[in-house]
């Protein structure tokens, strides 16, 4: 931080809003536990489905989302609001702009973070990446975040301290961007109070899910604990930011750069070929910057080792560090087509991400949550020592974890790849390659049981530390002088090449210049300008893949004449498809490798999903790939495999749903979701759409009589099974019906 060069002024007198940090930090810890304990039981689930109860509630399909969401929006989304408040008063020697929108802040985001954990086991889901929830809790997130951004911006607009600090960069940043991911991935048309359909289809809509969901993890995962990094670690380390110039670059680097990355998780689909080659060419590039952060971080350290061994907050932030550097050099790697068509679908990317969420994020939250105890609270930490088996049991899990896990998604890319010297699959049957996981799902429970212990001795110990709070916490009292209302950048020192008035030297004198990073000086001390500055850098990166690939559609997504609308009964069943997190476990993306088209069938085409509203090609494969299974089995077979999988497929380990074959389907439903797929372009007829619940029945009644014929049970026409098996029978037969190379248009 550099010093003000305010004229002197008379001081102003002011305290700090300790209040929201204190209440932030609380739910950060609860919600965390509560998160990482929903992620244990879905482990569990996964090395025994017996763990999956006899209610849809709790079925891994429904509370895999509530997991991810629990970890990512509440336990990080609180450990941001945390530190952010926190700092920020103190790097801008102010309080807090409202208290009013500090207390709706929390308030809010509490009530949103309760909304999901009702609604995501409830099964109202939009299905899409870390953006599940639907439309009335999308609305909810924008209006907080915008009084949470409004709070922010407030603050600094109040400030006694002129020049921005470089943690405030990456806050505008995660502000800015949030709010730009949020809204342009969430555009939806409602269909019902929990019901809606994006308003984008197939593949753009993937592309506009993946430019979120990369950058949901940028942006929300990443750039904000930065923020939090190089405030936090300095303050403890009680040393400086080691570069500057490093910092700049870092910063501008990473926010130009990460918003390009989204396509590589679209690798050999159906997506044009140049979007993903250009995610991956910027995925590369990302490796640099973010290396810049981590060694900016590590070496702010210089001089402080000798702590480190005995400051467990210091021993979290430097694991963080490196996990931070150890995920940022992986995702690169993994971006590479040649890398990612083995990674791909596996638990690779499961080890990956959790390296980040928990090693990364996990260890930076925690590390601040001790810096802060005694400060918020204002009373010792009640056990060092306690916090010290914190740091090494959450070590060892999280490395038990991501070695078992990463096993786990070499052995599954390499037995699915697997060819003999014929040119056949190895291993045909799917379920193979699952049992030879069981193993290392096992030390994964272990490892995130002992994360777990972590986080609730962390719990212990900010209980007994809030129980030794004075009666009354103490405000202090601070002065500044107030910012002069104009400023006037002071003159730069005279550049040797300048005096010696050689006017060759001009160039050398504006690249020094440049070097001395002047001209960043000033954007620090504008904050309108940086923020549209670094708005600036985030709206052209997504517009240079965005608009080019909705121009281009007729060209990048072919339609074929015989793919076809949903019929109103495959539209209930797709959505109960949704309901139930099917799209957790099964993909429907077949891509062009030889391995794949030999287990599934002919590769997916960008045709074949127009009307797909949303967009199902999933990001992992604990079931096979679902996209040519129409037809495959008589309907039969799909009842059974619903009411209890392992009597159809020994060795599975997906949950049985024998509720589908007792839960009336509701047909009223059909029309107004329709109706809403209709408005989106979907090409029904006037007939189709007015008699969407009455074709719904006639479909139902008709595949009933088929599973009686079949030998299956009566009275399932009026069954939530009965659309189910409609959707499955339906997927990859349009491509069956295309006309031969020339049918399409």
């Amino acid at each position: 931080m550099s010093a003000s060069h305010e004229p002197t002024t008379t001081l102003e007198r002011f305290t700090y809003d300790d209040a929201t940090p204190r209440r932030f930090l609380l739910a950060t810890l609860a919600w965390g536990i509560v998160g990482m304990l929903v992620g244990l039981l879905c482990a569990l689930q996964l090395a025994d489905p017996a763990y999956n109860a006899d209610t849809a509630w709790l079925s891994f399909g429904r509370i895999r989302a509530l997991h991810t969401n629990a970890v990512i929006f509440a336990f990080a989304g609180n450990a941001f609001f945390t530190g952010c408040y926190y700092s920020i008063q103190r790097l801008l020697k102010t309080r807090l702009w409202s208290d009013g929108l500090s207390s709706f802040h929390f308030w809010g985001w509490q009530a949103i973070i309760v909304g999901a954990a009702v609604t995501l086991p409830a099964g109202f889901t939009q299905s899409k990446e870390y953006a599940e929830l639907e439309w009335p809790l999308d609305i909810a997130i924008a209006v907080v975040w915008i009084a949470f951004a409004v709070n922010v911006f407030g603050t600094i607009a109040r400030r006694r301290e002129r020049h921005l600090y470089v943690a405030i960069w990456f806050y505008i940043a995660s502000i800015v961007t949030v709010a730009l991911l949020h809204i342009g991935n969430n555009l939806a048309m409602p269909a019902g109070l929990f019901k809606s359909y994006s308003a984008y289809a197939g593949v753009q809509d993937a592309l506009m899910q993946w430019w979120y969901g990369h950058n949901a993890v940028a942006f929300f995962l990443t750039t904000p604990f930065l923020g939090l990094m190089y405030y936090f670690m300095p303050k403890a380390a009680e040393r400086p930011v080691f570069s500057y110039r490093l910092s700049i670059l870092h910063f501008w680097t990473l926010v130009f750069i990460y918003i390009w990355a989204g396509p590589h998780h679209l690798h050999y689909t159906a997506l044009p070929e140049w979007a993903s080659t250009l995610g991956m060419l910027f995925s590369v590039m990302l490796w640099m910057p973010s290396w810049g952060g981590m060694i900016n971080g590590l070496l702010t350290l210089r001089g402080a080792w000798h702590k480190v061994a005995a400051d467990p907050v210091l021993k979290f932030f430097v694991v963080a560090i490196t996990f931070y550097g150890m995920a940022t050099f992986e995702g690169p790697l993994m971006s590479i087509k040649s890398v990612n068509a083995l990674s791909h679908y596996t638990d690779w990317t499961i080890a990956h991400v959790h390296a980040g969420a928990l090693g990364w994020v996990g260890f930076m939250t925690f590390g601040m949550i001790y810096w802060l105890m005694p400060r918020l609270f204002q009373a010792p930490l009640w056990s060092a020592r306690l916090a010290e088996a914190h740091f090494w049991s959450g070590t060892v899990g999280i490395l038990l974890y991501i070695v078992a896990i990463y096993a786990a998604g070499l052995t599954q890319g390499l037995m699915w790849m697997a060819l003999d010297d014929a040119g056949r699959l190895v291993y045909p049957d799917f379920v193979e390659t699952v049992v030879r996981l069981l193993p290392m799902y096992w030390v994964r429970v272990v490892g995130g049981g002992l994360y777990l212990l972590g986080a609730l001795l962390c719990g212990v110990n900010l209980v007994m530390t809030w129980r030794s709070r004075p009666a009354t916490y103490a405000e202090p009292v601070h002065e500044a002088p107030a910012l002069s209302p104009v400023y006037e950048a002071p003159a730069p020192a005279p550049s040797p090449l300048r005096r010696s008035g050689a006017h060759v030297l001009e160039v050398a004198y504006t690249i020094e210049r440049f070097a001395q990073a002047a001209w960043h000086r000033t954007w620090e001390r504008l904050p309108f300008t940086f923020t549209a500055a670094t708005t600036g850098a985030v709206v052209i990166a997504s517009a240079a893949e965005i608009v080019p690939l909705f121009l281009l559609k007729s060209r990048d997504q072919p339609t074929i004449e015989s793919v076809t609308p949903y019929t109103p009964l495959e539209v209930l069943g797709r959505d109960l498809y949704i309901a139930e997190g099917c799209y957790t476990c099964h993909s429907q993306m077949v891509r062009p490798i030889r391995a794949e088209t030999q287990r599934y069938g002919d590769y997916s085409k960008a045709g074949e999903f127009v009307h797909d509203h949303p967009f199902l090609w999933g990001s992992r494969r604990i079931g096979p790939d679902l996209h040519r299974v129409g037809g495959k089995y008589p309907h039969l077979w799909h009842v059974e495999h619903m009411r209890d999988p392992r009597r159809i497929a020994p060795g599975s380990i997906m949950p049985a749903y024998p509720w589908m074959l007792e839960r009336t389907l509701d047909f009223d439903d059909v029309r107004p979701r329709v109706t809403a797929l209709w408005r989106l372009g979907v090409p029904y007829s006037d007939e189709e759409v007015a008699r969407a619940d009455d074709l719904a029945r006639e479909q139902a009644e008709r595949i009933a009589r088929e599973i009686v014929a079949q030998g299956g049970p009566e009275g399932l026409a009026d069954k939530e099974i009965v659309a189910l098996v409609a959707y499955l029978q339906r997927l990859g037969t349009d491509a069956r019906k295309a006309p031969a190379p020339g049918g399409t248009k």
